[in-house]
């Protein structure tokens, strides 16, 4: 059963996070820039209402640092002046600070144990220690695979070895534990969306303050 928590708008981004980023629950994001509009609009057909999706990316929160920052896994875009990083990634939560650009911040806590929790990071960390890339190809395989339904059961079909990009990499994590948030649905065909909607009980804590692009 799903339980959803709406949080007060006035809450800011790292008070929320504060509070419910705990290690190894999902954290789902809803940006404001390009390519994460496109992709909360890629997904508007998983939408009852044919709408666009409140989630651009998915990531695993990994827990506070000695710094007493909170910590995440994820497979991202990261672009910095003389510097790209392509793939998986540790950052801290304070990426997610500024309300503007991430108006819509979710995290999942499906009631892991101690032992489902460290099985999820520890993959996590496996795929980066070895380098896993984040691939716009795959992203374009599970576009098409959202314009043809039958096709999202069946591998992405632009798969690449060693790449995940962000919600893949949630459900492939997650399946360590014995989770799979949209049965039938391949790991690199899986969405922001179908983690956010998933039948799988948990309680969600939901901070939205842009419904609609």
């Amino acid at each position: 059963m799903k339980q959803i928590h709406q949080q007060d708008s006035a809450l800011s981004n790292l008070e929320f996070l504060d509070r419910h980023a705990q290690p190894g629950r999902i954290g789902l994001a809803g940006g404001t820039a390009f390519i994460d509009r496109s992709i909360r609009k890629m997904q508007r057909s998983l939408q009852p209402d044919i709408g666009a999706s409140l989630w651009s990316h998915a990531f695993i929160c990994s827990g506070r640092r000695i710094d007493g920052q909170h910590w995440l896994l994820e497979s991202d875009l990261e672009f910095h002046r003389k510097q790209i990083r392509l793939g998986v990634q540790e950052n801290r939560a304070s990426k997610y600070a500024d309300a503007h650009e991430y108006p819509n911040l979710a995290i999942l806590d499906f009631s892991l144990n101690a032992e489902q929790t460290r099985l999820v990071l520890t993959e996590g960390l496996d795929l980066l220690a070895g380098l896993a890339r984040y691939s716009l190809r795959e992203i374009v395989g599970t576009l098409f695979a959202l314009q043809r339904p039958a096709l999202r059961a069946r591998e992405n079909l632009l798969a690449r070895e060693g790449s995940l990009y962000c919600s893949a990499l949630v459900q492939h994590c997650y399946a360590r534990a014995g989770v799979e948030f949209a049965p039938g649905i391949s790991v690199k065909n899986t969405t922001p969306q179908d983690i956010a909607a998933t039948p799988v009980a948990h309680d969600a804590y939901v901070l939205v303050r842009e419904n609609a692009i």
